[in-house]
């Protein structure tokens, strides 16, 4: 008997929760870590916020903007923006960069609300906001809780910041819901109609502008004119905005314990702040490490700031030409030899749902990083599906550095459907896996992850790029 235990102890893998293997010291190395994270996500709600703390974070750790530079060397920090609403870094490598780079790729935009081009009406002196949903969300999640506004408003002249909601005494704006005593005829639908996207309409104020003309739509002229008095805007300008509501809560941590981070973006900015902030370790790398963090991931990475676009393939370009010279070629050469960790996050183990899930082959909260070969739908529809070798290259790098790992899928087969960008870094030849942070309740606005699979996240993206 003792010989079986002995067997199954060195042939079964285990399944370890990953704070019963840590000291009081990496235990506190994991909250400290979270903490800065936490901070991060109540301060960059929106891609351009997080391109913009992310920069400030760069420059001062000698990161230099790639445009004002003529050549590089090897151990210089680079960095690159693509319209306030992406971001590349690199720290240049010894070896040639025709050998390929050590690519992590990340994306910093996530599921909100727009506004429509023409979104401002009235209705029963009431003013409301008319909004177009933003990637996969369950609607009814976005009702009646409290929504900050973010973004730009170009007018004739000049270019207005939009922050509103975050601070204690701003005001918040939400989404009526139905009373319960009123919801008869709404409770008989399927949840996912209960809600429907034309619903989703942000009440934004109340009082009528004062007036003894006889004129029609008061209340929403006195919106129209707060907003002229505090920024000089008129209606036909949220034509040219970009204008995002997304919760107000705040992030925290979650439980008893504190063990968990509450709050909402961490998909995927729970991947984008850990490969960044790993990426800040790295002095002069053998092969060159990149941080790329893409925009318009959640609606198919399509647009000149998604991962689609050849904006990432500019940056290496310049990368080549200021370091050994460009040709014809050389690229795509790279690219070849490249390897990529697709750092996005993916469901984690919900019990309140175990039906649609298969044990066996799910990320757990707390066991460390996830590892995902292919993504897809029913039948690997639509993933890249990293080959045997990549695969053990990863695994055996997490092992030989005491990376806490696991391996998964996403739901059982025909459950569910899910995609990252490491199809579209797989179709320029290079190696990439999915490889990042499970999630309880992704997509929701108030999004669920545990400190030491943040950390880990860190420490193995960190691994990776030192790699050679």
């Amino acid at each position: 008997m003792e010989k079986a235990k002995e067997l199954k102890e060195k042939l079964f893998r285990k399944k370890t929760n990953g704070w019963e293997t840590l000291n009081e010291e990496e235990k506190e190395k994991a909250y400290n870590f979270s903490e800065k994270f936490i901070n991060f996500i109540n301060s960059a709600k929106t891609e351009r916020e997080c391109v913009k703390v992310l920069t400030n974070i760069l420059e001062k750790n000698n990161f230099k903007n790639i445009e004002n530079l003529d050549n590089l060397k090897a151990g210089d920090k680079v960095y690159y923006i693509n319209r306030e609403k992406n971001i590349y870094a690199a720290v240049i490598g010894s070896d040639d960069l025709k050998n390929g780079f050590n690519i992590i790729g990340a994306h910093i935009d996530s599921p909100r609300l727009d506004l429509k081009p023409n979104p401002l009406y009235e209705s029963e002196e009431l003013a409301l906001l008319k909004t177009h949903y933003y990637g996969g969300i369950k609607k009814y999640q976005w009702v009646n809780i409290p929504l900050s506004m973010h973004g730009v408003i170009i007018t004739k002249d000049k270019k207005i910041e939009i922050n509103i909601g975050e601070e204690d005494d701003d005001p918040v704006f939400t989404i009526a819901d139905l009373l319960p005593h009123l919801s008869s005829e709404q409770n008989k639908k399927k949840l996912n109609d209960a809600i429907e996207g034309e619903d989703l309409n942000i009440l934004v104020g109340s009082i009528s502008y004062k007036t003894e003309e006889e004129i029609t739509e008061k209340v929403k002229l006195n919106i129209l004119n707060l907003l002229n008095e505090k920024y000089g805007i008129v209606e036909r300008d949220f034509v040219s905005s970009e204008i995002e509501f997304v919760p107000a809560m705040k992030a925290k941590s979650l439980g008893f314990d504190k063990s968990l981070v509450a709050g909402y973006g961490q998909d995927d900015r729970v991947c984008a702040y850990t490969s960044l902030k790993a990426l800040l370790n790295i002095d002069t790398p053998k092969r060159t490490s990149i941080c790329l963090l893409a925009d318009k991931e959640e609606i198919g990475s399509m647009g000149n700031t998604g991962m689609s676009s050849r904006i990432f393939e500019y940056f290496l370009n310049e990368l080549l030409e200021k370091t050994i010279g460009n040709k014809p070629g050389l690229l795509d050469a790279c690219l070849k030899s490249s390897r990529v960790l697709s750092a996005d996050v993916t469901a984690g183990y919900n019990p309140n749902f175990q039906s649609i899930y298969e044990k066996n082959n799910e990320s757990y909260i707390g066991h460390g990083i996830s590892v995902i070969k292919y993504t897809g739908s029913a039948s690997k529809g639509g993933a890249s599906d990293a080959n045997a070798e990549f695969v053990g290259y990863i695994r055996n790098l997490f092992e030989k550095n005491n990376i806490a790992y696991q391996n998964s899928e996403m739901g059982k087969i025909g459950v569910g459907a899910g995609g990252t960008i490491a199809y579209i870094l797989a179709d320029r030849g290079s190696d990439v896996i999915d490889c990042g942070v499970p999630v309880l309740s992704m997509h929701s606005p108030y999004e669920i992850t545990s400190k030491f699979d943040i950390y880990n996240a860190y420490k193995a993206y960190e691994v990776f790029y030192k790699d050679e």
